[in-house]
């Protein structure tokens, strides 16, 4: 994973004036810059960027419009902006679960790699391993305990193939050898309340959503899928500190991607803005507030080298648990 700490831009970003594009083309941005959130509004990644389009556009020095275009698991916005003019003015938040879907259906008509120009890296958020507050099961090692000694009687829920939950929960599974069935869901809003009714025993939650319930006294947390510990979790571990493998880290991630060819001037003045206005403190508490950590990459370069081995890291994780899109 990139550095969480809020790393230096090129050129010093954090210091520039709003109209940063100015610096490095005058011709770009000329008119509004479209973002297409491949999910639906409401929901925390349509929230997120909503909130941070007006900061983006006060440092691009034009307005920035979120567009949604949701379906087939983000793929449907994946092919939208591929196929879209390579002009620097449609630009995908593109994530994780661009990767993971090709590496479950490889004859997708679009490729994350290849048709991309990455941007930076803007956001991350982890899952937690939770139970219902009323679970007997107080540590990791309680639950694996369990699991072993009912093999095929305990589930966890998620909230479909290919979702972060999903993925969490078949890793765990598999790297320990348990026998535990997938309970998937029309979406991850359902998984908690599928844990208090005792529906399912356990489940991989997206921080934003568990971090509520779990202060509420709802849930409980074993452990993290990040790397170190969450400030909002203060004594719940990493997962990989109990399992002792790097595959238990993972971490749901947005990012800023530009059609393939897109101009160099248009990636640099889009990489500069955007770490620029992920400086704000306002930005930084209201990502918190949806339980995403502000993360920047250290240029368009870095981000395109972190997406490469994020796709081989998910290949192997979905190999490893012996997932379908079926």
């Amino acid at each position: 994973m990139q550095r969480r700490q809020f790393c230096l831009g090129a050129l010093g970003a954090g210091l520039m004036l709003p109209h940063i594009a100015a610096q490095a083309d005058e011709t770009y941005p000329r008119y509004p810059v479209r973002v297409i959130v491949p999910y639906a509004a409401g929901g925390g990644p349509d929230i997120m960027m909503r909130q941070f389009g007006p900061k983006l556009g006060a440092t691009l020095g034009q307005s920035v419009i979120v567009e949604n275009k949701v379906g087939a698991g983000g793929v449907l916005a994946a092919q939208y902006v591929a196929q879209s003019p390579a002009d620097g003015y449609t630009v995908l938040l593109g994530s994780n679960s661009h990767l993971i879907q090709k590496a479950l259906q490889p004859n997708l008509k679009f490729d994350p790699i290849n048709d991309f120009v990455p941007v930076t890296l803007i956001g991350t958020s982890p899952s937690v391993l939770v139970v219902a507050a009323e679970s007997p099961y107080r540590t990791v090692q309680d639950l694996i305990a369990a699991v072993k000694a009912r093999p095929g009687k305990m589930n966890y829920g998620s909230g479909g193939i290919g979702s972060a939950a999903h993925l969490g929960g078949a890793t765990f599974v598999s790297l320990l050898g348990l026998n535990a069935v997938h309970v998937p869901f029309k979406g991850s809003v359902e998984i908690p309340i599928s844990l208090l009714r005792g529906d399912t025993d356990f489940a991989f939650t997206i921080a934003g959503t568990a971090i509520p319930q779990v202060r509420s006294g709802k849930l409980r947390a074993l452990a993290v899928t990040s790397q170190v510990p969450l400030d909002e979790l203060p004594g719940v571990p990493p997962l990989n500190d109990i399992l002792h493998n790097d595959l238990t880290i993972q971490e749901f991630w947005f990012g800023f991607w530009l059609p393939r060819k897109s101009p160099a001037t248009a990636v640099d003045t889009l990489y500069r803005a955007t770490t620029a206005a992920l400086k704000d403190p306002s930005v930084i508490s209201m990502f918190a507030s949806i339980g995403v950590h502000v993360v920047r990459s250290d240029s368009p370069q870095a981000f395109a080298k972190f997406v490469r081995a994020e796709s081989a890291k998910w290949t192997q994780i979905i190999k490893l648990a012996g997932i379908t899109a079926d």
